[in-house]
C-alpha cells in the first residue's frame, strides 16, 4: 500500500544538465530552478482535469 502525501516532499532532479527541484505537497507540485524562488506550479485537479496544457494527457 502506498504512503499517503501528507507533507511536502522535496527532491532535486536534472533536465537537460540542468539542477530543478521538485515540490510535492498535498495541493500539487511545483517545479523551480535550483537557486531560484519562482517556479511553475499546478494542482492536482489542474492535472487531472485536464487543464495542464497541450501535452498534459494523463492516463493514456
Amino acid at each position: 500500500m502506498a504512503t499517503k502525501l501528507s507533507k511536502q516532499l522535496k527532491r532535486e532532479i536534472e533536465v537537460d544538465g540542468k539542477p530543478y527541484m521538485i515540490t510535492l505537497s498535498p495541493e500539487g507540485l511545483k517545479l523551480t530552478e535550483k537557486g531560484k524562488r519562482l517556479g511553475k506550479e499546478m494542482t492536482w485537479k489542474e492535472i487531472v482535469g485536464g487543464d495542464a496544457g497541450p501535452s498534459g494527457s494523463v492516463g493514456g
